[in-house]
């Protein structure tokens, strides 16, 4: 154990700590909610990052925002009838209120539509145009004539000329990840009246790309080939390798921030090239409220800045941005984008428009006060090398086995039986064992070894680190076993009892990154004010918890979460499957035109089954006795494995009386009773509207 512990505390002397940091965020589009896939890919690993390096006693500023300029916007906003303004200030609160109620601890969260973001992204564009940082082109760009505007990104959809897919869009391929041009596309349509596109004369203002291509290369593929994560350094250094192009960074739109040059009338600066400047310009809203200056955060070398993003953000953070901070000139460089993979819900891709997703928001509602347990479930299960599965059943057993069993037991172990013995105070030791000795020497070494996993991004490791702490904690108990030795040595039940509270003083430090909310019950149960012991400090002190020092009654930490409560999370999205089943299923086409003559020899009249039985040795035949006003008739019909007889009895329907009679299994039928499918796909009878309509009536 002991040259484990030496091992994490040489490592941590090695690494280099810069004291102050800024740590930025993707920011979410404001056109939905946030799901489970934006939280395991950016938000939580964020936050934990920023939550250690402040226990750490680092200057940190988190920043993030909503992006309110992006195409998807102006889209949904068409859809529904009303204004981007309107759709980004509903999707704005929404997002902002999860994120607090979620606890990622934004030092500042802003908005691209915020004035102080305008000023800050048209002074970036000028400042390039000055120094001639741009090219200026007029090109051929894709033009909707039904709409009369050109057709920027999202507004194009069309088949991936890399993988092949069908639905990529004009700025991405959402399968392969490919960056694109919308003039890429394969068979593009119009995403706005599903119009193909004609190609169409603009101005644009471009980035060339290609003439900080060298800069590029030595350093990331040169200076990050060691320290970046593999997905993220092979992304970059295939686009490299590929060779890089001039990529505009202005766009033919009426909703964003206009160009702020001569010749820009009706253009607004691109999504991509303003987003980013976002995080400069919360940081100055967050600077300007806390009476500091932000050019520290931005321009200091000793700075480090870290971007974290989801994968199909890395070109735009490792390629894009560089290039502009770079020809800016005044700017650092980020010291790292430890980028995640996407994660899968269920087995399935996430899908926003499939409503296949488990939204902030609900989860908030329907899962009162477990905060914690869902920033747990996203990181022991964290895409950080390769897509990954949510599933409510590991989220369950993540819970249940491990939150529930490991962490949560040990401390209400530990609290119960303090109460019990010494009436909640803190007793004194005796001499300490050598089990004893070890065990504190090992919660000692904890801090290095989380950190050491931290400041690597990773993770899922620092957070299993952290549950191996809680785990230390119910082995010591079960192996000293309290229960028993107070019944014949007083003693050394209080010095088993001053060990394991102090164990649970440093979860209570050690927990805060992970699971915040957790951290504050546990500090409340034991009675530590808010920087009772620092992360440092852990590591240091012998005693986190003092002799005579009073604690509280204990309270669960986390509460079993029953089968009927994942079940009915499984059951919502298995109605979001077959809903998308009934929209993606295809409407049969229209039949050759017959003539009216053809449809008068047609006699569809009014009816009523009064008895049914099924076929015998047939799964989908019932035979029906049909009054049909003007006679009483077999007719056999398809719909066993839809209905029973007994449910059908009564049932008024629709029948073609004059179809030529034909057998059936030995059964003649003479007759169709008109059906049709429901949008789950389920048969329903076509039925006329009025209970009152007599049997026989002709249909016409």
């Amino acid at each position: 154990m002991s040259s484990k512990i030496c091992t994490f505390v040489a490592s941590k002397k090695e690494i280099t700590m810069s004291k102050r940091y800024t740590i930025t965020s993707a920011l979410p589009y404001t056109n939905g909610p946030i799901h489970i896939g934006h939280l395991a890919g950016v938000y939580v690993p964020a936050d934990i990052y920023a939550r250690y390096l402040r226990l750490t006693g680092n200057d940190v500023v988190f920043i993030g925002g909503s992006d309110e300029h992006g195409v998807p916007i102006t889209i949904k906003a068409k859809n529904e009838g009303v204004t981007p303004q309107d759709i980004v200030d509903k999707y704005h609160a929404i997002i902002k209120q999860s994120f607090e109620e979620f606890g990622i601890s934004f030092d500042n969260y802003s908005r691209t539509s915020a004035p102080i973001h305008h000023e800050t992204a048209s002074e970036f564009f000028k400042t390039l145009y000055d120094k001639g940082e741009f090219i200026e082109e007029t090109t051929e760009q894709l033009y909707d004539e039904k709409a009369n505007q050109f057709l920027a990104d999202r507004f194009v959809t069309g088949t991936c000329p890399k993988c092949g897919n069908e639905e990529a869009y004009g700025d991405q391929c959402e399968k392969c990840g490919t960056s694109l041009n919308a003039t890429d596309l394969i068979h593009p349509k119009s995403a706005l009246t599903g119009n193909v596109p004609t190609l169409k004369q603009t101005k644009h203002w471009f980035l060339p790309l290609d003439k900080h291509e060298a800069f590029l290369k030595e350093w990331i593929l040169e200076g990050h080939k060691k320290d970046w994560k593999p997905n993220v350094y092979g992304q970059v250094k295939s686009w490299i390798d590929d060779g890089l192009r001039p990529r505009a960074v202005t766009r033919d739109l009426d909703w964003g921030i206009p160009v702020p040059v001569e010749g820009g009338e009706g253009k607004v600066l691109y999504v991509w090239f303003d987003a980013p400047i976002g995080y400069i310009s919360s940081t100055k809203e967050w600077a300007e409220r806390e009476g500091k200056d932000w050019e520290p955060y931005w321009k200091d070398e000793d700075t480090k800045l870290v971007h974290f993003i989801g994968k199909d953000n890395i070109v735009f953070h490792c390629i894009i941005f560089p290039a502009m901070l770079q020809a800016e000139g005044s700017y650092i460089l980020p010291d790292n984008v430890p980028a995640n993979e996407f994660l899968n819900l269920e087995g399935n891709k996430l899908s926003t428009s499939k409503n296949w997703a488990v939204w902030l928001p609900d989860y908030l509602k329907e899962f009162p006060g477990q905060q914690d347990v869902l920033r747990y479930a996203l990181t022991a299960n964290a895409p950080e090398t390769k897509d990954n599965d949510f599933t409510w059943k590991d989220f369950q057993a993540r819970n249940n086995n491990e939150l529930v069993a490991i962490f949560g037991n040990f401390i209400n172990r530990v609290v119960v039986l303090t109460n019990k013995y010494y009436n909640g105070v803190v007793p004194a030791p005796s001499a300490l064992s050598q089990v004893d000795e070890e065990t504190l020497s090992a919660v000692k070494a904890y801090p290095n070894v989380i950190a050491s996993s931290v400041e690597r991004y990773r993770f899922r490791e620092a957070q299993q680190e952290l549950m191996n702490l809680a785990r230390l904690g119910n082995k010591y108990l079960a192996d000293e076993e309290p229960w028993k030795v107070v019944k014949e040595d007083e003693a050394r039940t209080q010095t088993i009892m001053y060990v394991a509270l102090q164990i649970a003083s440093a979860l209570a430090t050690l927990s805060e990154p992970f699971l915040p909310f957790t951290s504050d019950k546990l500090k409340g149960i034991l009675a530590l004010n808010e920087n009772a012991n620092s992360w440092d400090e852990v590591s240091v002190k012998d005693v986190l918890l003092p002799v005579g020092h009073q604690i509280g009654q204990s309270e669960l930490l986390f509460a079993k979460i029953e089968d009927e409560t994942i079940q009915f999370q499984l059951d919502k999205l298995e109605a979001s499957k077959k809903a998308n089943e009934a929209a993606n299923k295809a409407v049969e086409p229209q039949k050759d035109t017959i003539t009216f003559d053809d449809f008068t020899k047609l006699d569809i009249r009014v009816g009523m089954i009064i008895e049914a039985e099924k076929m015998p040795k047939a799964k989908k035949l019932l035979v029906l006795k049909v009054d049909t006003g003007i006679d009483t008739r077999t007719i056999v019909s398809g719909i066993a494995e839809s209905f029973t007889p007994e449910e059908v009895v009564g049932k008024k329907v629709t029948v073609l009386v004059n179809l030529a009679p034909r057998a059936l299994r030995g059964v003649e039928s003479e007759g169709m009773i008109l059906m049709t499918e429901n949008a789950e796909g389920k048969l329903v009878f076509v039925n006329p509207d009025d209970s009152n309509v007599a049997n026989g009536l002709q249909i016409s």
